[in-house]
């Protein structure tokens, strides 16, 4: 008795390890037709106002002559976190529901799709530095491509 007992209680511990892993993305990838572009914009955008405090907090507790190395961590991975949740935004979000092949004849068009793929890329590899490094930087860079971003996307979409 005591060993079924175990073994449930190790499967029910197993099912709730392998569930907290599973992340549910913001939006389906159905298509529903249902968008939330500027939510999703303004989420890149507290993202990296996280960002930017994250890396501010790990710069101010590094200098202490007694760092507290619980916080550093936790400042660290919440850094980590938000870099990643916006590149999900970017990837899929925007390269995989919104941003939609072009044909390369339609030359205004597909001009427009490849700075909008540029612009995305870009946010992926400035999140990517951010998580690399403290360097605020890469916070301007985030910023003044989200803004190019948004208003080339939102210049060229019908919402």
């Amino acid at each position: 008795m005591k060993r079924i007992k175990l073994l449930t209680l190790t499967g029910l511990l197993t099912i709730f390890a392998l569930s907290i892993n599973n992340k549910a993305f913001a939006h389906c990838e159905i298509p529903c037709g249902i968008y939330g572009d500027s939510l999703r914009i303004e989420q890149i955008r507290e993202h990296i106002v996280t960002l930017e405090k994250s890396m501010n907090m790990i710069m101010e507790l590094s200098k202490k002559e007694n760092p507290d190395y619980n916080q550093l961590v936790r400042w660290i991975n919440n850094k980590d976190d938000h870099a990643i949740q916006l590149q999900d935004i970017v990837s899929q979000y925007f390269l995989h529901q919104r941003i939609k092949p072009v044909d390369p004849e339609n030359k205004e068009m597909h001009e427009k799709y490849v700075k909008h793929l540029t612009l995305l890329h870009e946010l992926l590899v400035y999140s990517m530095k951010a998580k690399q490094t403290t360097d605020l930087k890469y916070i301007g860079k985030l910023n003044e491509t989200v803004t190019k971003f948004e208003k080339s996307y939102f210049h060229s979409h019908k919402h």
